[in-house]
């Protein structure tokens, strides 16, 4: 029983409604995605995770050297290796040789869409046309990602397989109802000033590796839009690391003070070396849609956040303030830096990916504020333009 409600709000659409108070940390509710997919150049690079899950599929200290490029590396209590418990139960698929961090996600992808979706030997084949599809998007997309066609495939694969067809497009279309006439601008966001060339090219393979009779509802350009969109505007990122779960630990035990320092000194002379090399790309990463999760408004002053704390793409959202009975339930859809930017600079964040405009009482209390940004935060904004059109 959830504490919590879902309702209908003027100007807002669907909003969650907390039913009972929430302290500071207190979990308002875990769920697991309705489909998941770790992002395609980030399994290219060798970021190896659970095929279902996404939990990271390498030790932390294969992780920080991979990350380091540096095989000399040591890493201290590896007792604490956070990797431990599912590399003992690692397992693979028997014919496409995908890998899992367990048989119970092996078995649950096997029963929700892996029998459909398993390539056997056509794994590795680059002429297969699931693969081809894959490296088309891979061309339009580079990192940082925030999506994956990969995700509709595997949408796809659900969908042929599942028992209850018209449940599945009910929970599709629970996503789909957040689009109005938003297509156009999701689409050059994600695919950069080319948008309509590289969307008709995409359609083009996705049709060729869905020629199916069952798939004909999403094998129509309309069709196929709104999935794109779906996955643009309702997609939650997914991020594990072992090495980040390993530091949490080890920065938890008791140990004299200077055993402390040492310790301190070591995390962070690794974070500078995988630094170094890996950039910012420091994390197994992915999306996935979630029912509940994407019923969330935002808010520039939110009172709940979205976490990750098993390792893997089930989401915990916690509160970050005091909520009450009554109180609407708000996540940030931005990131630290971006809120401590002007109302100007978030209103254009916000309007250019997720197409609407914030009325939250930070955004409203700023009001009069001047409509400009300061040099730093446009140069900031240039970047974020510059990363989406990567593709161009």
């Amino acid at each position: 029983m959830y504490s919590f409600e879902i309702k209908e709000i003027p100007g807002k659409g669907r909003s969650m409604i907390s039913t009972k108070a929430f302290a500071i940390g207190e979990t308002i509710f875990e769920e697991e995605p309705f489909v998941s997919r770790q992002f395609s150049w980030n399994a290219a690079y060798g970021y190896k995770a659970c095929d279902h899950c996404m939990r990271p599929l390498e030790t932390v200290v294969e992780n920080v050297r991979r990350l380091a490029n540096n095989n000399a590396l040591v890493v201290p209590l590896p007792e604490y290796d956070p990797t431990t418990p599912w590399l003992q139960q690692f397992t693979q698929c028997p014919n496409c040789k995908v890998r899992y961090c367990c048989e119970d996600c092996r078995m649950e992808a096997l029963n929700k869409y892996h029998r459909i979706a398993c390539m056997g030997a056509f794994h590795t084949d680059d002429t297969h046309p699931i693969n081809a599809l894959n490296e088309i998007w891979k061309k339009m997309h580079y990192p940082p990602e925030t999506g994956t066609i990969m995700l509709i495939v595997r949408l796809m694969a659900m969908y042929k397989q599942s028992n209850n067809k018209e449940q599945f497009l009910q929970s599709l279309q629970s996503f789909q109802s957040l689009i109005v006439n938003t297509e156009q601008k999701i689409y050059h966001k994600m695919l950069g000033e080319h948008f309509e060339q590289q969307m008709e090219q995409l359609f083009v393979a996705f049709c060729r590796a869905f020629a199916d009779e069952e798939l004909a509802a999403f094998t129509n350009a309309e069709a196929f839009k709104a999935l794109m969109g779906m996955i643009g505007t309702n997609s939650q990122g997914i991020a594990t690391s072992p090495l980040a779960e390993w530091v949490k630990k080890v920065s938890d035990l008791p140990m004299p003070e200077g055993d402390k320092t040492k310790l301190d000194e070591y995390i962070d002379d690794i974070y500078n070396k995988v630094g170094e090399f890996a950039g910012e790309f420091l994390n197994t990463e992915g999306a996935g849609l979630y029912l509940l999760q994407s019923k969330i408004n935002h808010s520039c002053v939110p009172n709940a956040h979205s976490t990750f704390p098993y390792s893997n793409d089930i989401v915990v959202l916690k509160a970050v303030a005091p909520i009450q009975v009554g109180e609407e339930i708000c996540i940030s859809y931005l990131d630290e830096c971006q809120l401590e930017r002007s109302r100007h600079s978030r209103q254009k964040i916000l309007k250019e990916n997720y197409i609407f405009v914030c009325q939250c009482p930070k955004c409203q209390s700023q009001a009069t504020d001047p409509d400009e940004t300061s040099e730093d935060e446009d140069d900031d904004m240039d970047m974020d333009d510059d990363d989406a059109d990567m593709s161009d």
